[in-house]
């Protein structure tokens, strides 16, 4: 939700949707894995993203108020759906 509403400042006007959150068992760390469609270069984006990473920590605060530790998070393109299609693509052949 966060993603659509700030889409054109953080997400350089792409879609990006969140596909996975792995969190560490101490909850210092949230790795939050993202796709990015319909828009600037992948890296550009996700460069933006780390940019607004506090930010975004602090929208995530907000929300989870009962949560005691609020955990770090580390943005990564979900490559996932790409490595699919090109596994998909190669049976095929």
């Amino acid at each position: 939700m966060f993603f659509q509403r700030h889409a054109r400042d953080i997400c350089l006007g792409a879609m990006v949707t969140v596909t996975v959150v792995r969190v560490t068992p101490d909850l210092s760390l949230a790795r939050v894995y993202l796709s990015v469609f319909a828009g600037p270069d992948k890296k550009e984006v996700l460069e933006n993203v780390q940019h607004n990473a506090s930010r975004i920590r602090g929208e995530v605060g907000k929300r989870l108020k009962n949560m005691k530790k609020i955990p770090n998070l580390s943005f990564h393109i979900d490559d996932s759906l790409d490595y699919a299609l090109e596994i998909d693509q190669l049976l095929k052949k």
